[in-house]
Parts: structure tokens; C-alpha cells; sequence
């Protein structure tokens, strides 16, 4: 492939950028859907009571997203990247149909089968796309600006789908939202994105990492950097199954109405989207390890300390810390990533991380909902932070930083 006229950076590709941006935020509107109201529906109109067989949903999404995720990255460099994102939108288009329609939960089922395969593809395809344009100096920030557009997408059709739902019933209406983000991010991928390979050709004359031996294992677990970035990046997800799960579940309870579930449900992937414009940009110039161990750190920390909030404003509060807490880390995990492998690994690597990191959402949803059903929510909420607070400190003792880079609190420390 001819690679003389291509140029690395995100000013030289901002355009391709722009439209990935956008694109990646109408694959996070595509979860968004079920974010807020799923749940209720499960009770409501299924009359679902058990929360180990409501969060069922997102188990079969976890495990789909992270099957697809590795395929996405193995596939990358044979069948393309835009070909991958192109199939992945066309996995979406009956989603919406069903989630409007579907006559009992086994419908709701298949419809997250699809959405599984929906993200792992289109959403890796954006990150390798990305980190293709970009190059090795501001990948940081470019993976804040792709988190970024999914996340606050994730958070903005959370709020308006609890909304309608609150307005005008819990179906058909809020899923309408669906229809148009399926048709705006299948229409873009075909007619406006072009492939990055040739980008990734063209890092590999530059780059200075060595190939991983055994590319699974190594990013699996094997590599100290890698490893502790795929254990960390499962335990994430695992607390946001729990929280796509249980909170909507947990606020009902203590009397909260439909929009206030909506409100609070939203906040979290809101400052985590939002953030990641900031903590993007942290991790192209701070210690990827401290952003790592701080973030896990305080994921814990407001987790631990969210079984005994009770109002509106305490739990707002805290979503927002926690939030702010993933967007320490979910930019910096990929960017590191990318950091650690030789461009011909890379969409491989990353793809292995992607599979493990969403697992997450199947162990969280399998492991808080059946402690929920046998203890309480507040003991399942607990164990995950328990289980990120361990998180934290296997970064803070296995992690050495490649690049060096100022410690968070002291430009004179270097990790």
C-alpha cells in the first residue's frame, strides 16, 4: 500500500477525525437506549421481579460485545476497518424495532445480541481508526475525544429516553431516538469514511516497539504493563455493569420518579464523557500509571461509600465522582495500549484488551445480580468496591512506565 503521502497527527487528519468523533457518538446514543428505562420495563411490563434474571440482558451483551471486540481486532487488518464499522451499523438497524416491540424479555434478549455485536465491531473500528490518524503523540487525546463523544451520548440519550419514558409511557416513544442515530451512523460510515490502514503501514517505519511474542497472553496478563491495564480495564466495566443494572433498580427503591432515575443514571457517563476531554490530555502528559491507580482508586473509594447515600443530591454527587473517577482511566487504558505494541500487534492488542475489558459487563451484571437477590444491592455494590480498590493497587505494584512522564501530584517524580 502506498504510504509516501500520508501523514501522521491529528491536525493533518482532523476532517476523518471529526467524523469518527461524531460517528462514535451515535454508536454510544445506540446504548444509551436501554441505559435508564430497561430495567423498568423488565418489571413493568414483563413482570420480572428476580435481579439476576433483569440484569440477563446485560450479561448477553457483555459477553457478545467482548467476543466481537476480539474478532473486531483480528479482522482489522484483513477485512478493514471501514468494512468492520460498516458491518457493525448494519447489525443495529433492527434494534430499535425490537426494543419497541418486543412481545416477552427473550425479544429484549436478541436485540442486546445485536447491540453486543453493534459495539464490538463499530466501536473498535473508531479507536483503531483513531489511533491510526493520530500517531504516537496525542493518542491520549485522541482516545478522550472518541470516549468522550460515546460516553456523553451514552448520558444524553439516557436522560431523554427517561424522560419520554416519563412523559409519554416507557414504549414506543423513547426508542425512536434509535431509528434516527442507526440511520445517521450507517449513512456516515458508507459514504464519508475512508480506511486508516495505510496510516498504520505508515507508523510502522517509525516505531520502536518490539512484537509481542504470544499477543493473547501478553496483553492478557504476561506483559506487566498490558496486563495490568486488561485486569484493571475488567474490573471497570464490571462496575459499570453494576451500575447499568442496579442503580435504576436500587433508586426505584428508595422512591425515586422516572426522570430523577433518569437525571442521576445520566450524570455518570456524563462526567465521564465530559472528562475525558480533560484526562485525555493528562495522559499525553502525565504518568499513565498514576492516572490509572488514582482513577481505579477513586472509582473504589465512591463506591464504598455509596451505600449510604439517600437523597437526590448525594447520589448526583457521587455519580459525578464517579464518573470522574472512569475518566482517569478509560482514555489512558487505550492509550497505553497503543504505547506498549508495535503498530502490526496493535489493533490485535487491542481488540484482547476490548474482550476482557467488557467481559466485565457480564461478570459484574452476573456477580452483583445474584449477590443482590441473596444479600441485598448495598452487599453487591460493596464486593465491587472492594474489588476496584484491589484493582488500584495491582497497577500501583505491577505497572512500570514506559515513557517519562511527571507524576499527578509532583512534576518532580517520575514512575
Amino acid at each position: 500500500m502506498e504510504t509516501e503521502n500520508i501523514k501522521l497527527g491529528l491536525k493533518e487528519n482532523w476532517k476523518q477525525f471529526t467524523l469518527l468523533v461524531i460517528i462514535n457518538a451515535f454508536v454510544g446514543g445506540i446504548v444509551g437506549l436501554e441505559r435508564s428505562i430497561l430495567p423498568e420495563i423488565a418489571e413493568k411490563e414483563f413482570g420480572m421481579a428476580a435481579t439476576s434474571a433483569i440484569l440477563s440482558f446485560i450479561v448477553v451483551f457483555g459477553i457478545v460485545k467482548a467476543i466481537s471486540n476480539y474478532y473486531a481486532g483480528a479482522l482489522a487488518n484483513k477485512f478493514g476497518r471501514k468494512n468492520l464499522l460498516i458491518l457493525g451499523w448494519i447489525f443495529a438497524i433492527p434494534i430499535p424495532f425490537i426494543l419497541m416491540y418486543a412481545p416477552n424479555w427473550n425479544w429484549i434478549i436478541g436485540a442486546n445480541v445485536l447491540l453486543g455485536i453493534n459495539q464490538g465491531l463499530a466501536w473498535s473500528s473508531t479507536v483503531v481508526m483513531k489511533i491510526d490518524l493520530v500517531g504516537e503523540k496525542q493518542r491520549g487525546f485522541a482516545m478522550g475525544l472518541n470516549e468522550f463523544a460515546g460516553y456523553l451520548a451514552v448520558a444524553i440519550v439516557a436522560f431523554l429516553t427517561g424522560w419520554i419514558a416519563g412523559e409519554f409511557g416507557l414504549r414506543p416513544y423513547p426508542f425512536y431516538l434509535g431509528i434516527l442515530l442507526m440511520i445517521l451512523g450507517l449513512g456516515m460510515s458508507i459514504f464519508l469514511i475512508r480506511d486508516t490502514r495505510g496510516h498504520s503501514l505508515k507508523e510502522e517505519d517509525q516505531n520502536t516497539v518490539g512484537l509481542l511474542k504470544n499477543i493473547f497472553w501478553d496483553t492478557t496478563w504476561k506483559h506487566r504493563n498490558l496486563g495490568s491495564v486488561t485486569q484493571a480495564g475488567l474490573i471497570n466495566n464490571l462496575n459499570d455493569g453494576m451500575a447499568w443494572g442496579l442503580f435504576p433498580i436500587l433508586l426505584g427503591a428508595k422512591g425515586f420518579s422516572l426522570e430523577q432515575i433518569g437525571i442521576v443514571v445520566a450524570v455518570y457517563p456524563a462526567v465521564w464523557g465530559m472528562g475525558q476531554l480533560v484526562t485525555g490530555k493528562m495522559a499525553d502528559k502525565f504518568s499513565k500509571k498514576d492516572m490509572l491507580f488514582y482513577g481505579m482508586l477513586l472509582q473504589a473509594l465512591v463506591l464504598l461509600t455509596l451505600v449510604w447515600a439517600e437523597n437526590f443530591w448525594h447520589f448526583n454527587v457521587l455519580m459525578a465522582l464517579l464518573g470522574w473517577g472512569t475518566a482517569m482511566v478509560y482514555p489512558t487504558f487505550l492509550a497505553t495500549i497503543a504505547d506498549n505494541t508495535h503498530p502490526r500487534n496493535r489493533a490485535k492488542s487491542i481488540g484482547i484488551f476490548r474482550l476482557w475489558r467488557d467481559m466485565g459487563y457480564a461478570v459484574g451484571a452476573i456477580l452483583t445480580g445474584i449477590i443482590s437477590d441473596l444479600i441485598s444491592i448495598e452487599a453487591a455494590i460493596l464486593l465491587v468496591g472492594l474489588l476496584t480498590f484491589i484493582s488500584s493497587w495491582i497497577i500501583f505494584f505491577r505497572m512500570k512506565s514506559t515513557h517519562v512522564a511527571p507524576g499527578l501530584f509532583s512534576i518532580k517524580r517520575h514512575s
